[in-house]
C-alpha cells in the first residue's frame, strides 16, 4: 500500500484525499481471514483526474460505478482501488440469467438442516469488503431490485425468512459497465442514482506507455511506443467502424507480449491474441495489415526485451 500512495502523489493526486485512505486502513483494518481475497501488486492504473474521482467518491461512503468502452481500464481501476483501500474483494460478474439468488445467496442442505448459504452480495457487506458488480448492465432490472436497500440510505439486504444483514460502514460496491456490448441494456433510474458514475475515457499514449513500461519493465522503448501505437491505430479504425472493436483489447495486447516472453514470434502472438478475437476474414486481413505495418512477424523475446 506504501508504494502505490507514492506513485500516486507523484503523479499528483490530492493529498488530502492520500491522507483519507490511510485513515481509513487505520480505522477499518482487514480481516486477516480474507487476507488472499485483497489484490497484491496489481498493474497500476494511470489517471490523475480518474483517481481522485474515485477515491473520493469512496471516501464519503457512496458506491462507484466505471462506465465507458472497452479497453478503458475499469477492472484493473477496481483492483487497484481495493489494493489501496486494503479491502478484500468479492466479484460477481453478471449475464442475462443473474438473479437474486447469485447475488445474496440461497438456502442448502448441509445433511442436517437447510440453511442459509450467503452469497458475494452479502459477504462483502458482512466483512468490510468492495464488492465488485463487473457488466452490472448485462443483468435483468428485476434481478438487481434486491440491491436497492443496500446501495442506498439504508445499507441494510433484507433475506426473505433470516435475519437483516447490515451493510458494514467500510463496505463498498463498485460496478462496471461497458457501452454496446451484445446483451447489455441500460441501467433503470431507480438503479443508477445509487452510484456515483465516473465516464472512463480510452487511455492515453503516454498513459499507456507507462502501463507497459510498468508491466515489462525490460521491454524496448522503441518497440513499446510501436505497440503503443499500433493499439492506437486499431481504436482509430474501430472508432471509423473499419474494424470491429474486438481487436481494440488490451489484454489481448499484455497477453501477446507475455507470450512473446515465454518464446512465440510477435507474429504468433498478436495472431492469436488480436486477430483471431474477430471471425470475419476480412477484417482479419486489415488488422494483420494494421499490426505488419508495426510490428515485424519474426521479432522473438530477445529482441521485444532487449535493452
Amino acid at each position: 500500500m506504501k508504494e502505490l500512495i507514492e506513485l500516486l502523489e507523484k503523479e499528483g493526486v490530492n493529498r488530502d484525499l492520500l491522507a483519507g485512505v490511510r485513515k481509513f486502513r487505520e480505522e477499518f483494518p482487514a480481516d486477516p481471514a480474507f487476507e488472499d481475497r485483497i489484490p497484491k501488486d496489481p498493474p497500476i492504473y494511470y489517471g490523475k483526474t480518474v483517481w481522485e474521482e474515485a477515491i473520493a467518491v469512496l471516501l464519503s461512503g457512496r458506491n462507484l460505478l466505471l462506465a465507458g468502452p472497452k479497453a478503458t481500464g475499469k477492472n484493473l481501476l477496481c483492483e487497484n482501488l481495493a489494493a489501496l483501500f486494503g479491502r478484500p474483494v468479492w466479484n460477481v460478474s453478471f449475464h442475462i440469467n443473474t438473479d437474486a439468488a447469485g447475488l445474496i445467496g440461497t438456502d442448502t442442505f448441509d445433511g442436517e438442516r437447510v440453511s442459509f448459504r450467503k452469497g458475494p452480495v452479502c459477504m462483502s457487506a458482512e466483512n468490510s469488503g468492495f464488492c465488485v458488480l463487473d457488466e452490472i448492465n448485462m443483468a435483468r432490472n428485476e434481478s438487481l431490485a434486491v440491491l436497492h436497500a443496500a446501495l442506498d440510505h439504508r445499507r441494510v439486504i433484507d433475506v426473505a425468512g433470516y435475519d437483516l444483514i447490515h451493510v458494514a460502514p467500510a463496505s463498498r460496491f463498485i460496478a462496471t459497465m461497458n457501452y454496446g456490448y451484445a446483451g447489455t441494456r441500460d441501467l433503470n433510474e431507480a438503479l443508477s442514482s445509487r452510484f456515483a458514475i465516473i465516464s472512463m475515457l480510452q487511455i492515453t499514449e503516454e498513459n499507456m506507455l507507462r502501463l507497459l513500461r510498468g508491466r515489462f519493465p525490460d521491454i524496448n522503448e522503441k518497440i513499446a511506443g510501436q505497440f503503443v501505437k499500433l493499439f492506437g491505430e486499431l481504436t482509430r479504425k474501430a472508432e471509423k467502424s473499419e474494424i470491429s472493436d474486438r481487436a481494440v483489447d488490451m489484454r489481448g495486447m499484455l497477453d501477446a507480449l507475455e507470450l512473446i516472453r515465454q518464446g512465440l514470434s510477435s507474429g504468433q502472438a498478436l495472431e492469436m491474441t488480436i486477430v483471431n478475437k474477430t471471425f470475419d476474414l476480412y477484417e482479419q486481413t486489415l488488422i494483420r495489415d494494421c499490426i505488419g505495418s508495426r510490428i515485424p512477424a519474426d521479432m522473438d523475446g530477445n529482441v521485444v526485451f532487449g535493452k
